[in-house]
């Protein structure tokens, strides 16, 4: 429940979607990235053909770490009684984690490929957001300030990493690499800021387009950071790369202006 009082609207439970927010956001999946690789694959088992059944257990294993934390973390995240930048940021952070290896099982382990991963987690976020905006009449950020909207939002958040995480692996491999990938997503992602500026879409509509769009942004970077330079990566260490980057947003998170969005009834504030 929210601590609102009648006449006064509920602060939103989630930040306001500024400069800084999508800078972080983006540090963040790319972390999600070098920090899900880390665990699945660095200390859990390659993916490689000779890697087998350990491959499989390390992306199960991983999975299963960040969704214990995800799942304790929106749990404290809907109890929160205002919005907590902390709290907030390390919940993103354990949903992209957590997308990263999910995603690596759903393409690698269960037989479906990159395509297939990325088609049944576009029908999940869609799914979720549809049946969002049944329930409750919107699917606009300001809203989350109420335990109902904050599961909603929560979940979608969830698919979306996961979907960003086979997406971006699903480019990457198809030719443009990991770098080329960085590149192609970074434009979509410009494309979707000079709709905001110079059109009249609907500003709830590019914000989960460009939501959904970093998550493999991100993916493609922290590949291309850790990968090996045979696969057109950098070669650099897992763990050293995620906290590097874990510092730099422990550091903007500490620089950056943070508050909530505003009361649900602007809806123009979220893009």
């Amino acid at each position: 429940m929210t601590d609102e009082t009648p006449g006064t609207p509920a602060l939103s439970k989630v930040p306001a979607i500024t400069l800084g927010f999508w800078i972080i956001k983006v540090l963040a999946t790319t972390l999600g990235e070098t920090g899900g690789d880390t665990v699945s694959m660095s200390w859990l088992g390659e993916t490689t053909p000779e890697a087998g059944q350990a491959a499989v257990n390390g992306y199960l294993v991983g999975t299963a770490i960040f969704g214990v934390a995800l799942v304790l973390l929106v749990w404290l995240q809907i109890r929160a009684r205002s919005f907590n930048p902390w709290l907030y940021w390390a919940t993103i952070i354990a949903s992209t984690t957590c997308g990263t290896t999910l995603a690596d099982f759903a393409d690698r382990s269960l037989g479906i490929g990159y395509p297939g991963g990325s088609l049944l987690l576009l029908a999940l976020v869609l799914l979720s957001l549809f049946t969002w905006h049944r329930a409750l009449g919107t699917i606009d950020v300001n809203t989350v300030s109420t335990p109902r909207a904050e599961a909603f939002y929560w979940i979608t958040i969830t698919f979306s990493q996961t979907l960003g995480t086979a997406l971006g692996d699903w480019v990457a491999d198809a030719g443009p690499g990991y770098g080329g990938g960085a590149l192609l997503f970074g434009a979509a992602l410009a494309i979707l800021a000079i709709l905001y500026f110079a059109t009249r879409v609907s500003h709830v509509a590019l914000f989960w387009a460009a939501f959904i769009l970093t998550r493999p942004l991100g993916a493609t970077v922290g590949d291309f950071l850790d990968k090996p330079m045979a696969k057109g990566g950098l070669e650099f260490s897992r763990p050293l790369a995620s906290v590097v980057l874990a510092m730099i947003i422990l550091g903007l998170i500490m620089l950056l202006p943070q508050r909530p969005g505003s009361h649900p009834g602007n809806s123009k504030a979220i893009a």
